[in-house]
């Protein structure tokens, strides 16, 4: 994605009118200021906030709703992360916009935290009629990095190492508060990686076939699925015809019963799939993002995981 010449002199007027704002003195009594913190996806704004409990904003720069993969900054979102404390954001692959943008906004006042610095990285997958491997490490692919690194649960618990050191770094005197949060989050994520392998543990099925974009490798990988998806890593490329001709010939030779779709995703080519094959439609949540109606209602990313293994334990038959 391309920032256009105008959001480039946009930003430049926002960091001077912003610098002003910063460096202006307090008038009357002094304030205790929280600290405000960016997050671009759903899964780091669901970490930044139960790490930082009631100590800081945490503000999810994608709007409820909006496919991740599409997503472009708008002048809105510039001026929003110039006012920040820390920024998050998952990785150069997820949010290429993100490191552009940051060439031009970064500076001394502002913490940037790459969220994947040290987790397990593996290839991006392809398309299920080009695909020879299973699971998630044994593509061998020119598709480069999959950016879905949250859907493997001990990446997720370096990911909020990473953004829990970035937050301590412009809040040092609540260090204490902000671990304690961190071992107690991580307890619950090391349950729900407990809980995922118990459940798919003793399943008819160890294949899922999902009518999208390469989003659940990770997951596959972590608990021993094999996964074909109709689309690469990018949402917006349309599956070939022998795509379908393969995931169609999967289902029949593997007796798949379904065929999952993904939240805030088209269901179009799993419906296709359905139309031709009887199986059934289930979802999954890859998490980059939820709906209005999930972020009114307090959806959290542990909630959405756990509805993501009940799903998969209907779909691969689990015992």
């Amino acid at each position: 994605m391309k920032l256009n010449i105008r959001m480039v002199v946009l930003l430049l007027l926002i960091l001077v009118l912003s610098g002003c704002q910063k460096n202006s003195p307090p008038q009357g009594k002094a304030s205790v200021r929280k600290l405000s913190v960016v997050t671009t996806l759903f899964p780091l704004y669901d970490f930044a906030r139960n790490i930082c409990g009631d100590k800081a904003d945490v503000t999810l720069l994608l709007p409820p709703g909006v496919e991740a993969h599409s997503f472009e900054p708008k002048p809105a979102d510039l001026i929003t992360i110039s006012k920040a404390d820390v920024f998050i954001y998952t990785n150069a692959v997820m949010e290429p916009w993100a490191t552009k943008l940051l060439k031009g906004v970064a500076q001394p006042s502002l913490t940037v935290v790459d969220a994947s610095k040290g987790a397990a990285m593996l290839t991006a997958g392809k398309p299920a009629h080009e695909e020879k491997g299973h699971g998630g490490d044994e593509h061998d692919h020119a598709g480069g990095v999959d950016p879905h690194i949250w859907l493997d649960f001990k990446n997720a618990a370096i990911m909020i190492d990473n953004l829990t050191a970035g937050i301590i770094t412009k809040d040092p005197a609540n260090a204490q508060y902000y671990t304690a949060n961190v071992s107690a989050y991580k307890a619950e994520l090391q349950k729900l990686d407990a809980d995922f392998s118990a459940g798919l543990a003793s399943c008819g099925k160890r294949t899922f076939l999902h009518g999208g974009h390469y989003a659940f490798g990770y997951l596959a990988n972590r608990y021993g699925l094999t996964y074909r998806s109709a689309q690469a890593v990018n949402p917006d490329a349309e599956p070939t015809p022998s795509t379908i001709a393969e995931l169609l010939k999967l289902v029949k030779a593997d007796g798949l019963k379904y065929v999952y779709a993904e939240e805030l995703v088209s269901p179009r080519i799993a419906d296709m799939i359905v139309k031709e094959t009887g199986v059934k439609i289930l979802t999954l949540h890859g998490a980059h993002n939820i709906s209005k109606d999930d972020l009114a209602g307090g959806a959290t990313f542990i909630g959405l995981m756990r509805k993501n293994l009940e799903s998969l334990r209907v779909g691969l038959l689990c015992r």
